[in-house]
């Protein structure tokens, strides 16, 4: 809202300035207003728009004044851009104010934000000339300021998680292995030659049943027999071979008294395993046998078209319909992994006998930052090319608030990989620097990365875009969701994103003490501001200069919190 700031402002410019004399007297604030009547910063930086009105008969017409907005605070001051106004007998090309009529204007500024802002006044200063003499006039207080509450995206930040480098850590890791049992044409016994392979199968078996961290969980045969032939000759062939097949297999378990299930099964005319031999051969004519199988799907006549091709069919017989003979023997199996006590204990007594996945895996099993780092600082020795236990040192160092340490694991971990996490959170640092270029350049290469949208989010604030910060956060749960959410004057929600936070800080207080402030909940503001208080002194201070609470400055509750 814009409201008119009744201050000893500009009327100072010409009570003087009249056509016959050229002292100068105060301007009075009735002539002035600013937008917005409390100055507040927006993406690091403070806009001010100022309307002013020149009354009638007031500005000497060989007068030339400069008006210049300056934002004043305890120890120092910046200027903003000046404005020149000029009479009408003055030749220049600057805006001619009336002697008789008068004449508005409008000036706009933007200062950069520094945080003693917060407590702050904006005054016009004022420079007018009239022939050779110069006139200095009263400078005038037209605005406090500065609402910072959006630059408190800078504390917020810190509860935002980086993004880490997870483990693939597999438990139970699924296994498997497998023989073929051949047979000649048209025949299903099973020779002597393979007798061998299923002996040797049989002590894959015994192999795996008798590990400790190992289970099979079946053995499966699969018979088949070659297209050629015939469905109903392949189809007695199919189930001879998978019979005779599941004997031998039958007989060899019986023989180590391994109690497994076979599960068994036959193709009569395997035309998937011939379609894929033929695919990956190099004989003549292939694009021709592949399009009959795709042309035709009755088997004899596929059959019968393939024979049709003479000058491949003999190459056929010789080096792909043989290897269709056969039974496929497969011993599934699972790898059974060690217990997370296992791997918490081993992890902090002889890490050298976990792999670089259980290490990663152990650490997050732990929620005791000086163990977690002992365990990813020994994953880096395990495997020092992998960037994973480097960037989550970083997110460690991160968390405790040595962002210059963390910085030099991230920068590590990127030596390593440009992975979406490691950008994610060398952009975390560089809003932590206050660098939103370099921030936004690093999150546009971290898709992907767990946390992005909540970081992005911190980005959006940082750029004063509040609205795309909301829908970046969603429904997360955390003191910079809250803080776009009061940004954008969603008081309700705000007031639910904190009140549902997990483990709430000094400044998810401090932000529901802002929010009663906003909704004229005083006991809001001064049971909040008194948990804040408690959890981190220096807020008191911060309190007392903080524009949100000036409506309480003169609240004796809310002054006993902040002494």
């Amino acid at each position: 809202m814009t409201k008119k700031f009744y201050l000893p402002l500009l009327v100072v410019v010409l009570a003087v300035l009249t056509s016959c004399s050229s002292k100068m007297g105060e301007l009075s604030s009735d002539y002035f207003t600013v937008t917005p009547q409390v100055l507040e910063a927006v993406g690091g930086k403070v806009p001010a728009t100022i309307n002013g009105k020149f009354p009638e008969k007031y500005f000497n017409k060989k007068a030339i004044v400069e008006v210049t907005p300056v934002l004043r605070w305890e120890g120092g001051e910046v200027k903003g851009q000046s404005a020149v106004f000029q009479g009408e007998k003055v030749e220049g090309n600057d805006q001619t104010i009336s002697y008789k009529m008068g004449g508005s204007y409008t000036m706009k500024t933007v200062f950069d934000y520094v945080p003693e802002m917060a407590k702050s006044e904006l005054y016009l200063e004022f420079s007018a000339t009239v022939g050779k003499k110069t006139i200095l006039i009263p400078a005038v207080k037209v605005a406090d300021g500065v609402i910072s509450t959006a630059e408190m995206v800078e504390e917020t930040l810190n509860t935002t998680a980086p993004a880490p480098g997870n483990d693939a850590f597999q438990r139970i890791i699924k296994e498997k292995k497998d023989a073929q049992i051949m047979f000649l044409i048209q025949q299903a016994n099973v020779r002597a030659s393979e007798l061998k392979v299923a002996k040797d199968f049989q002590a894959e078996i015994k192999d795996v049943n008798d590990a400790v961290n190992k289970k099979i969980t079946n053995v499966e045969i699969s018979a088949y027999a070659s297209p050629d032939g015939g469905v109903e000759l392949n189809t007695g062939l199919a189930e001879r071979r998978q019979d005779n097949t599941e004997k031998v297999i039958a007989k060899n378990l019986k023989k180590d008294k391994i109690d497994v299930d076979v599960d068994a099964t036959y193709t009569a005319q395997d035309w998937e395993g011939f379609k894929e031999l033929v695919s990956k051969s190099n004989i003549q004519d292939k694009e021709l046998i592949l399009r009959v199988l795709s042309m035709y799907q009755d088997p004899a006549q596929r059959e019968q078209e393939i024979k049709n091709i003479s000058s491949v069919y003999k190459t056929l017989a010789d080096e792909i319909l043989p290897q269709l003979r056969r039974s496929r023997l497969t011993l599934n199996y699972e790898i059974i992994g060690k217990s997370d006590d296992e791997l918490s204990s081993l992890a902090a007594s002889d890490p050298n006998q976990l792999t670089l996945e259980e290490l990663l895996y152990a650490a997050t099993l732990t929620n005791d930052p000086a163990k977690q780092e002992a365990i990813y600082t020994a994953a880096t020795k395990k495997d020092a090319n992998d960037y994973r236990a480097y960037n989550n040192l970083g997110k460690l160092a991160y968390q405790a608030g040595d962002f210059s340490k963390a910085e030099s694991y991230f920068k590590k971990a990127a030596s390593l990989k440009d992975a979406p996490e490691v950008n994610m959170n060398l952009g975390l640092i560089a809003l932590h620097k206050g660098d939103k270029a370099a921030a936004e350049t690093y999150f546009g290469k971290a898709a992907g990365a767990e946390g992005l949208n909540a970081a992005l989010g911190n980005l959006y604030i940082a750029q004063g875009q509040y609205d795309k910060a909301v829908n970046a956060f969603g429904d997360t749960k955390s003191n910079s969701a809250a803080l776009a959410q009061i940004l954008t004057k969603d008081y309700n929600k705000a007031k639910t994103t904190l009140s549902a936070i997990d483990n709430p800080d000094a400044y998810t207080d401090y932000l529901m003490a802002v929010l009663g402030a906003r909704t004229n909940n005083t006991s809001l503001v001064t049971e909040s501001l008194k948990k804040a208080v408690a959890k981190d002194a220096t807020l008191a201070k911060k309190a007392a200069a903080d524009l949100e609470f000036a409506k309480y400055f003169t609240n004796a509750d809310f002054m006993s919190i902040i002494k």
